[in-house]
């Protein structure tokens, strides 16, 4: 299904992997680039190929549950990385690493809510 180039804005948080909305073949970009976030059982599950919508948040939820666990890491990580023998540099060094992960998934769950307006939008949630 196509809709007006009119009717959904294209936000910076937009991914690229995703064409244009209404665009040829947008919809079937999108949901390739949300099978890719959820776990490999998930994306074959026949409710989530007819229906886009329900992947994309199934994949928001993966993205929220991935947010919440290297928020984790990176809280405990200073207590608990010591106790595992690990040196203070590779502690800084994973501080850093979760840190930048939870930047970039908040980046995708962002364009993970973009996908999911336009996907409604052009409905395919129905």
């Amino acid at each position: 299904m196509t809709m007006p180039l009119t009717t959904t804005r294209i936000s910076p948080d937009w991914p690229c992997q995703v064409k244009t909305p209404g665009s040829y073949d947008w919809e079937r970009s999108a949901v390739r680039w949300l099978r890719e976030l959820v776990p490999a059982r998930y994306a074959g599950y026949p409710a989530f190929i007819r229906h886009p919508v329900l992947l994309a948040r199934h994949a928001e939820l993966q993205v929220q549950q991935e947010i919440r666990v290297a928020r984790t890491a990176l809280q405990t990580a200073r207590a608990d990385l010591p106790r595992h023998g690990m040196p203070e540099s590779v502690i800084e060094h994973t501080i850093k690493l979760y840190a930048a992960e939870v930047l970039q998934l908040q980046h995708i769950a962002r364009s993970v809510r973009a996908v999911t307006r336009a996907l409604v939008e052009s409905g395919a949630g129905r």
